[in-house]
């Protein structure tokens, strides 16, 4: 950054009337109304910051001691304020009525089913909707808007005032029209003036298939219509999915659990099952063990983001019957004494080919 002293053209002696005579010669040189480089108003911004920093007592000392901002923010602290203050910054001109209306958060609550394949609903909500009285004018039916007698319609008012420079114009928004450059004469009566009113109003939803709990949807131009007539904001959706009594979600695809009875495990089993998509035939293969997954290709959730479906896991969960009458304990001992050699045992850690116990 340049030298606050070079900016200013003096020596690092200077008193404050050097700093003052300096600043002022400078700051009529580069005043953007008698000045037309394009560099001009940066290079006041400049001298601005000097002299600010240079012209107070406590900003200069640590200066010269070797810090650029005593404050600690950035060199630009200071520019904005007496910029605007000289140049009257800001928005040129009459600002515009209308303001973006507001945002809306909605909980939609999901079954699995409707999360997996998407689901259309058709929800009331109460809301902000343009007034078809006025149409958003915010006038009463057959008045219109009123140019401002006091700023003429531009929403400014400018005015002379003496500063270092000279005498230099400042504009502020104007205090009876609110900047707005016009009046309303005549409120409308259905919207008391707003251009809006609130009113109940049907929203159709296409939720896609595969969203999952938690996810936030965007509708854009859905909320609330702005203040006099403005745009629309937006409606979030907040997705709530309910657990299923039978099938979970893990990413794309479905889990449940199949729970086969010891003989059927044993022997193997076709099994008919109820899936979203309808009813399934499960091949249950013989001596299947629980933990067993059996994988149906294309059965999951759709993809939210791609093409296609998850598929559908089914845990088998052997099942040991607990009560038994004489009979069958007698076929049990029977099978027991034909595989006397399965004995119950310790279970060894399996380590892979390369495995080594420490």
């Amino acid at each position: 950054m340049a030298d606050h002293y070079d900016v200013l053209g003096i020596s690092r002696d200077a008193t404050e009337d050097q700093i003052k005579k300096a600043y002022r010669k400078l700051a009529r040189e580069l005043h953007p109304d008698v000045n037309p480089e394009p560099d001009a108003q940066e290079r006041f911004k400049l001298v601005t910051h000097a002299y600010e920093v240079l012209i107070d007592v406590e900003q200069r000392r640590n200066y010269d001691m070797g810090g650029s901002n005593p404050f600690g923010g950035s060199a630009n602290f200071g520019f904005g304020d007496i910029f605007d203050t000289f140049f009257g910054g800001g928005q040129r001109g009459p600002r515009s009525r209308q303001q973006r209306g507001e945002d809306a958060l909605l909980r939609i609550d999901l079954t699995l089913q409707e999360a997996v394949f998407g689901v259309s609903k058709s929800i009331d909500i109460e809301t902000a909707v343009l007034c078809e009285s006025c149409n958003g004018s915010c006038c009463q039916p057959g008045t219109d808007l009123r140019t401002c007698d006091v700023c003429g319609g531009l929403g400014q008012i400018s005015r002379q005032v003496r500063s270092l420079l000279g005498n230099v114009m400042t504009s502020q928004p104007c205090n009876s029209c609110r900047g707005f450059g016009h009046v309303v004469e005549s409120p409308c009566v259905s919207c008391r003036g707003q251009g809006r009113v609130r009113a109940a109003r049907n929203l159709d939803l296409n939720i896609p298939g595969g969203v999952e709990d938690g996810l936030r949807l965007q509708l854009s131009g859905q909320g609330e219509v702005g203040f006099a007539g403005g745009p629309n904001g937006d409606i979030f959706l907040d997705i709530r999915v309910r657990e299923d009594a039978i099938f979970s979600r893990s990413g794309d695809d479905l889990t449940c659990v199949l729970t086969v009875p010891m003989q059927e495990a044993a022997l193997g089993c076709q099994v008919p099952i109820e899936t979203f998509d309808g009813k399934v035939d499960l091949e249950v293969s013989p001596g299947a063990q629980s933990g067993d997954q059996i994988t149906i290709k294309g059965k999951g959730s759709q993809k939210l983001r791609h093409q296609g479906r998850g598929d559908l896991l089914v845990t088998i969960e052997v099942e040991t019957p607990q009560k038994l009458d004489s009979k069958q304990k007698e076929l049990l001992r029977q099978l027991a004494k034909l595989r006397k050699n399965d004995a119950p045992a310790l279970k060894k850690h399996s380590h892979g080919h390369f495995g080594k116990r420490r």
